[in-house]
């Protein structure tokens, strides 16, 4: 194998932080790097290369995401389900990582230096070679699942089993104290709900896509990742909440280009984020 095939292309190549890797419980564990705002800005920079290199595939996973966040508040419209409509929203979130799972492929294949292609790019979604992939997106979809439940059951709470209008819903919220309360709730339970998923997601999908290792050790090394890097993948949490409140500023529209961008950024924070161990890399580096 050559050298691009082991370690990709000098221009996105990463570049191993000044610090020392984190002592590990285990050799056979996944080694972690100490992570600092440089290396976010990094993942960044090279996310943004990546989607102006393939941009055509990044606009069409952003597209297809936003579309179906259209296509499920137009539901929520015709059952009458305004109270859904924010968690929803905020919530779509959650099955962002699964949905990039084919900018990750792209990312890894600039890196190697392997030609793309729509077969390559939707095989690393529906390949056999992926399906620990499938089962963290039944994980994240279960989350989204819970994450409606809560929505639902404190919107019982507060206002009981009657659907308001949206313009009652929206005064009630911004008018009356309960009202106050629910909105401040809410929005900690699904903080809270949002942070566990961000920690058991951060890096696993890249990493599964990557390596020949089970979903549970990718949702395990994203723990230690997260916990091991405080500062820095709190900071990078911040910013796809603020990414993400942009998106739901613009109607969902701004997912089109933030979508990829944190896609691929996320290929690149996971190579910042984890030691090269070339026995637990998958055969399609080179294919």
């Amino acid at each position: 194998m050559t050298d691009i095939a082991n370690h990709g292309t000098l221009d996105d190549a990463p570049a191993a932080p000044s610090s020392n890797p984190s002592t590990v419980a285990s050799l056979n564990e996944p080694q972690i790097r100490d992570l600092t705002t440089e290396d976010l800005t990094y993942a960044l920079s090279a996310g943004m290369r990546d989607l102006q290199h393939s941009a055509p595939y990044g606009l069409f996973f952003g597209a297809f995401y936003a579309l179906a966040g259209w296509l499920l508040l137009w539901l929520l419209s015709v059952y009458s389900l305004p109270y859904l409509v924010y968690p929803l929203a905020s919530g779509f979130a959650l099955i962002a990582p699964f949905i990039a799972a084919g900018l990750y492929e792209i990312s890894r294949r600039r890196e190697y230096g392997l030609p793309l292609s729509p077969g390559a790019v939707f095989g690393a979604i529906f390949g056999k070679e992926t399906k620990e992939l499938r089962w963290m997106a039944l994980v994240t979809g279960f989350a989204f699942i819970i994450w409606i439940d809560i929505a639902i059951f404190l919107y019982v709470i507060f206002f009981g089993l009657e659907a308001l209008s949206p313009s009652t819903l929206i005064s009630t919220v911004v008018a009356t104290p309960e009202g106050a309360l629910f909105l401040v709730v809410g929005n900690l339970a699904g903080a809270g709900l949002g942070l566990a998923v961000f920690s058991i997601t951060a890096i696993s999908f890249p990493m599964l896509l990557h390596r020949d290792v089970d979903f549970i050790t990718g949702m395990i090394t994203s723990i230690r990742c997260v916990l091991a890097n405080r500062k820095a993948m709190l900071s990078w949490a911040i910013f796809i909440a603020f990414m993400m409140l942009v998106s739901l500023a613009s109607l969902l529209l701004g997912l089109i280009v933030i979508l990829p961008l944190l896609g691929h950024a996320t290929w690149h924070l996971y190579r910042r984020a984890i030691i090269l161990d070339e026995t637990a890399i998958e055969s399609n580096t080179s294919s």
